[in-house]
């Protein structure tokens, strides 16, 4: 008769023997990556020839596509979001630390090259590495405060820095926190994400890179011109009076005696004709200034609605419908 003690060591060995087939198939199929052909090379060295790489620059392509999971070589070429896929798993592989810089500086020129960048405003956004040198960010630190002014000062694929102004502390005492970076891209979107300071100089802070990046889509609704009195609360239950300026079902442009930093929660109130009294969760996406003259007191600002607004949004359509239906 087997023992129970037996039958342990037998399937353990079972499962040894298993996993070894599993990583060598593993191995097996990473050299097969590595050197032999892939789907779809000719078309591959054909949008190549297109482009003014350098033969370091093709080089350097070559890795990413080897590093990536995609069966088709050319799918690197196709847009900026499988390229910088392809750049997060080769980071990932080969520790973006330990990589030479002439080859990081290539994966850098590549994008350029193929814009892939955020100045494209067709291609998609998946990666801090696209933001630019001299691109205005808030940032906004844990406790809710938010710097007035910031930009990104310098960034290499390692690393990005922000401007900080010592407003609330010197640079130094934000090692290891946590601060909040939005980047607007204007009739696209708001880009945020919280991101450790892993270093800071005198007048900025040091991040690391993310592909984890949030995205708040701006308004691209049919916009309807209003002229409406709002209640706003805020979230220590204080409350003021302003104006809804404009309308659509994606958000709102309201004007406050306030000004709120972009990312501010709170719930506003307003009459809509034909559909009664609407309550409301709201967000913040940026300030515009005091911008309109009727108001001059008021901040304009954009937002979008939050929590369950699929009824202010079918009542904001209707609304829109029979309002410009009537001017018609």
């Amino acid at each position: 008769m087997i023992e129970p003690f037996q039958l342990v060591w037998g399937f353990m060995i079972f499962a040894m023997l298993l996993a070894l087939l599993v990583l060598i198939e593993i191995r097996r199929g990473d050299k097969r990556r590595e050197h032999e052909v892939m789907f779809d090379t000719e078309a591959f060295d054909e949008k190549v020839k297109n482009f003014d790489f350098s033969v370091k620059e093709v080089h350097t392509l070559e890795k990413l596509v080897r590093a990536s999971k995609f069966d088709n070589k050319d799918a690197v070429l196709n847009s900026a979001a499988l390229f910088e896929t392809a750049v997060l798993q080769f980071y990932d592989v080969r520790n973006v630390y330990a990589i030479r810089e002439e080859t990081l500086a290539s994966v850098a020129k590549l994008r350029e090259k193929l814009n892939f960048t955020a100045k494209n405003p067709l291609a998609k956004i998946k990666s801090s590495r696209q933001f630019s040198v001299g691109d205005r960010v808030d940032v906004i630190l844990e406790s809710g405060v938010k710097l007035k002014h910031s930009e990104i000062l310098w960034k290499n694929e390692k690393e990005w820095a922000v401007l900080y102004d010592n407003s609330f502390g010197v640079a130094d005492s934000f090692v290891g926190k946590r601060i909040r970076i939005r980047w607007t891209r204007p009739e696209d979107a708001v880009y945020s994400a919280w991101l450790e300071v892993k270093s800071a100089t005198p007048q900025e802070f040091v991040l690391e890179h993310t592909c984890s990046l949030e995205k708040q889509q701006l308004r691209r609704w049919v916009r309807e011109i209003v002229d409406f009195p709002v209640t706003a609360t805020f979230a220590d239950g204080s409350t003021c009076i302003g104006r809804l300026y404009d309308l659509s079902a994606g958000g709102i442009l309201i004007g406050l005696p306030v000004e709120c930093s972009g990312g501010s929660q709170l719930h506003i109130q307003f009459e809509l004709p034909g559909f009664g009294n609407q309550d409301v969760e709201i967000e913040i996406l940026r300030s515009l200034g005091r911008k309109n003259p009727q108001y001059p007191d008021f901040y304009s600002m954009t937002a979008s609605f939050t929590g369950a607004f699929g009824w202010i949004q079918e009542c904001v359509l209707q609304y829109i419908f029979e309002s410009r239906k009537q001017k018609k």
